[in-house]
């Protein structure tokens, strides 16, 4: 079996014996980048509803219909800003 220097030039030099650990050294490294590099969500969860304001137990809106209505407004909203 052959030993194997993994990510040296990212500056972790980790040691394995086969290519199945080197594998999966690599997927987590990979996946920690990933998460760390990602956007973050705009819209939090405040309890309310943002388009009508009513108290909800999960997500951001009250329905599916308040959801859709406040996306359209948004979407208005950048298209005038570019205007």
């Amino acid at each position: 079996m052959s030993v194997w220097i993994c990510f040296a030039k990212y500056g972790v030099a980790t040691v394995h014996a086969d290519e199945i650990d080197n594998a999966a050294e690599l997927e987590a490294f990979n996946l920690q980048r990933a998460l760390a590099n990602r956007p973050h969500p705009t819209m939090r969860f405040t309890g309310a509803c943002y388009y009508c304001e009513e108290a909800v137990t999960a997500g951001c809106f009250f329905s599916p219909e308040y959801r859709e209505d406040h996306e359209r407004i948004e979407r208005a909203r950048q298209h005038r800003k570019m205007a």
